[in-house]
């Protein structure tokens, strides 16, 4: 529906490749079988981090990385020596005791420079390793003069989820296929961007507590963003949203939908609870026929019960979530000059394309999930 929110110059091609766009909004789901990368951007668990509005964890991806991200030297003999940060007349640096002496540096300048070269670009490795003498110049000491057999990094962040700092890198890639002129890559990034965007605007998304299992709710998450819609978007959903908006700050925009979904959780988890306590138990669970399968799931009038409750919430965040998606879409064609995009004829994907996705399906269909389960399976 997020089609329907774009403008003349945009909607010609995204109504002609709408069937692609719907095919491929599940593709990273699918990734999630082939990098355990993948699994991170679908979510945050923000109250890992603190409460509500969540200072503690920056906003800027680079700095929350630098963060939580424990940096290490092993010397030739005794312990591993691990930097930390403290603030001296609100001014921050990073500091390492080292042979009795306590070496510092900038933090917001220095060690930020120092991640960026040394530590960031090895977000996709399996192991982070630091260089000695690099580390040992941030403290202003020469070639070989940090006694340190090797160094290292461990990213304690990502784990956790970083679903708005990803929604800011696509925003980007989606600029620069506008920009680029590269209509396959534009459609792919679209559908993709719908998908995480999605994400963000479901509760259970943004919890430690996604599925939950820590509260003695297990498939509450399935409940909320399948079961109902399932039974109830088609004949009772209006998703007709109005036009797309341009975004004037993508990040504050993508990082206020996570919060407005994690101001939700405490009703979702909540009305479960209470309804589960009073509507019959043998009349909660029942089991249905899919796809020659026989599954067990909601009820359908124990999910109208708690669909009812919920006071039109899915509704609610399935509508901001398909605005947000069109104004996504929207904002990166502006932000590339608006250029001109075909109207007319379906996207034809190469052969290293098709052969592409054929083995995600395949990895998909095969394979086991890396990283945090998919909470629908």
């Amino acid at each position: 529906m997020a089609v329907f929110t774009l403008p003349p110059e945009m909607i010609g091609f995204y109504k002609k490749n709408i069937e692609f766009i719907t095919e491929h909004a599940v593709d990273p789901d699918k990734r999630r079988y082939a990098t355990r990368h993948e699994a991170v951007r679908h979510y945050i668990d923000i109250d890992h981090w603190g409460v509500y509005p969540f200072p503690e964890v920056p906003r800027d991806w680079t700095e929350a990385l630098m963060k939580f991200t424990e940096v290490g030297v092993l010397p030739s003999a005794g312990d591993t020596l691990r930097l930390y940060r403290d603030t001296v007349r609100e001014q921050a640096f990073i500091n390492l005791d080292y042979s009795g002496v306590k070496l510092s540096a900038p933090y917001q300048t220095a060690y930020r420079d120092f991640f960026e070269q040394q530590i960031r670009p090895q977000y996709y490795e399996d192991e982070w390793k630091v260089d000695c003498d690099a580390l040992g110049a941030l403290f202003g000491l020469g070639p070989g003069s940090l006694d340190c057999r090797s160094a290292y990094a461990v990213d304690h962040f990502s784990e956790y989820g970083i679903v708005p700092y990803h929604l800011l890198q696509m925003q980007y890639r989606l600029t620069e296929a506008f920009r680029e002129k590269d209509h396959g890559r534009i459609l792919r990034l679209s559908a993709e961007m719908g998908h995480y965007i999605g994400d963000a605007h479901v509760p259970l998304h943004t919890t430690e507590n996604y599925n939950g299992q820590m509260t003695n709710q297990v498939g509450i998450h399935a409940f909320w963003e399948s079961r109902i819609p399932e039974l109830f978007a088609d004949e009772q959903y209006d998703f007709f949203v109005g036009r797309a908006e341009y975004i004037d700050d993508p990040s504050a925009y993508f990082w206020e939908a996570v919060l407005a979904s994690h101001q939700l959780l405490d009703s979702v988890l909540m009305v479960e609870r209470e309804l589960s306590e009073t509507f019959p138990e043998d009349k909660q669970y029942c089991y249905e026929e899919r796809l020659g399968l026989t599954i067990r799931t909601q009820c359908r009038e124990y999910a109208r019960a708690y669909h009812q409750r919920l006071s039109g919430m899915v509704e609610a965040r399935m509508r901001a979530s398909v605005h947000a998606i069109g104004s996504s879409w929207y904002t990166a064609w502006v932000d590339a000059g608006q250029p001109a995009l075909p109207a007319f004829g379906e996207y034809e994907p190469s052969v290293a394309e098709r052969q592409e996705w054929e083995e995600l399906q395949r990895q998909a269909q095969g394979g086991q999930s890396k990283g945090r389960a998919h909470e629908n399976e």
